[in-house]
């Protein structure tokens, strides 16, 4: 694996590829979706005293819970185009909705049709291998006594940990509204970007020492692919702050006046989230004018050096210039010491001039 990365950087340093993912981004073009061959429908049906899991086969199996006087969580993971209607058109939800969905690369967002609060964000992964902060969309969706999630990937998410508060008795979860469980799918993935801005901020720490040590291309290199990656996250969080604020402002009555404060907490959270992307872009920033003024120092070390050299040999230059002139008369040349007197000077004043040099601290 780290041969293949090497391999990788050499043929394409700067990572020109992720920089066409990461900047080109035309809304007014839609992109074509690749269907999931196997999508997984697990519905999760919750009351204060009942708690069941069903691993559903079809979407068909997901209409019986529309009428069930139990809060139900349908969570489905690997979208089909044609089992996503389906569900969709069940439920009431709104063509609009359902576009949305289905399509790729969406700014997160809040909308309220239909009576039903729906929710667009991406879940953010950071992968190990290749370096790269991932993305996944999500999209949540709010009715009475269910919340239906939908999910491109259906191998990874972050909501296990709402998995296991819904099957204690008593919990938070269990003893409230579906608005709850709205919150807490929303809480987990913007408490999930932090963990994903620290392996970041890691990679900022080492990449600080190593321009300090080492300020070379491939250091450049590595400024740049971190940069990206910061573009990525910032388009990610930065908009949440405004959907929260969006499901804030709703009037909704799905959402109780008492779940309010926690979405005012994770709005607290999104805040301080995006304040952190911007703090590591202002670094991004700072590593970049440190590149730049430790390859200046070197540079200017260098020419200290050749500069030093050139006024040492600037005595010895002039002396062997004066004694190789074309004169019949040149006084010491035709003396037995005069070449070793003319040595002598040539080594005496280059070490003259070395000591005033250290005394008043050039070098």
């Amino acid at each position: 694996m780290a041969s293949k990365n090497y391999l990788e950087y050499i043929l394409n340093p700067f990572d020109l590829l992720r920089t066409k993912k990461v900047l080109q981004v035309n809304p007014t073009v839609i992109p074509e979706r690749k269907e999931n061959v196997n999508s997984l429908i697990t519905a999760y049906e919750y009351s204060f005293d009942n708690y069941q899991t069903f691993k559903l086969k079809n979407v068909e199996d997901c209409y019986p819970f529309l009428k069930s006087e139990s809060k139900t969580w349908i969570n489905v993971d690997g979208l089909q185009k044609e089992e996503v209607e389906k569900l969709c058109s069940h439920y009431g939800i709104h063509q609009l909705i359902v576009e949305d969905i289905l399509s790729i690369g969406q700014r997160p967002k809040t909308d309220e049709i239909n009576g039903l609060v729906f929710c667009l964000l991406n879940m953010l992964y950071y992968n190990d291998d290749q370096k790269t902060v991932e993305t996944e969309q999500v999209c949540i969706i709010l009715g009475k006594n269910f919340v239906i999630s939908f999910q491109e990937d259906a191998n990874r998410d972050v909501f296990n940990p709402v998995r296991e508060k819904l099957k204690l008795h008593g919990s938070k979860v269990r003893i409230s509204g579906s608005d709850f469980l709205f919150y807490s799918l929303i809480d987990l993935i913007v408490d999930n970007y932090y963990l994903v801005m620290e392996k970041l901020g890691d990679r900022i720490e080492l990449l600080e020492e190593d321009i300090i040590r080492n300020a070379n291309t491939r250091a450049l290199a590595r400024i740049n692919h971190l940069r990206k990656e910061m573009i990525v996250l910032k388009r990610n969080i930065a908009p949440v702050r405004e959907m929260i604020s969006g499901v804030l402002r709703s009037e909704s009555e799905l959402i109780e006046e008492r779940t309010e404060k926690y979405f005012k907490d994770v709005y607290d959270h999104i805040i301080q989230a995006t304040d952190l992307a911007e703090n590591y872009r202002d670094m991004m920033m700072n590593l970049q004018d440190l590149y730049l003024s430790n390859v200046n120092l070197k540079l200017n070390e260098v020419m200290k050096v050749m500069a030093i050299v050139t006024c040492l040999l600037a005595p010895a230059t002039v002396i062997g210039g004066i004694f190789g002139m074309n004169f019949d008369v040149i006084p010491w040349s035709h003396s037995s010491i005069g070449f070793y007197l003319a040595v002598s000077v040539m080594l005496i004043v280059p070490i003259v001039m070395l000591i005033i040099f250290r005394k008043r601290g050039w070098f």
